[in-house]
């Protein structure tokens, strides 16, 4: 399963700009929030690529950052932040 940052913020106990600006002190998110490190840090973040057809501006292109469920853990630490349990989803048990 992955997650927004706003949903991931959600489940560390911050709020999104909080998430973002913690990140970006680690040097985790460039100034386009997208991973500054995607290979190195792919086992928990990835970039996902969006496009829609506007009608007067033709096709438009976005890029997000999107957490794994292994991220969740991995940014806590990442960020020295208290994590209760996280949950696990049945979706991710092998």
């Amino acid at each position: 399963m992955e997650r927004t940052l706003a949903q991931a913020a959600t489940q560390l106990g911050l709020t999104r700009p909080k998430l973002i600006s913690l990140m970006r002190e680690k040097s985790l998110l460039n100034e386009r929030n997208l991973p500054v490190y995607p290979n190195r840090d792919r086992e928990y973040l990835r970039v996902k690529d969006s496009n829609w057809f506007h009608h007067q501006l033709g096709m438009q292109y976005s890029q997000s950052t999107r957490v794994k469920q292994p991220g969740i853990r991995w940014l806590a630490e990442q960020l020295r932040l208290e994590l209760s349990e996280i949950p696990v989803y049945s979706r991710d048990v092998a």
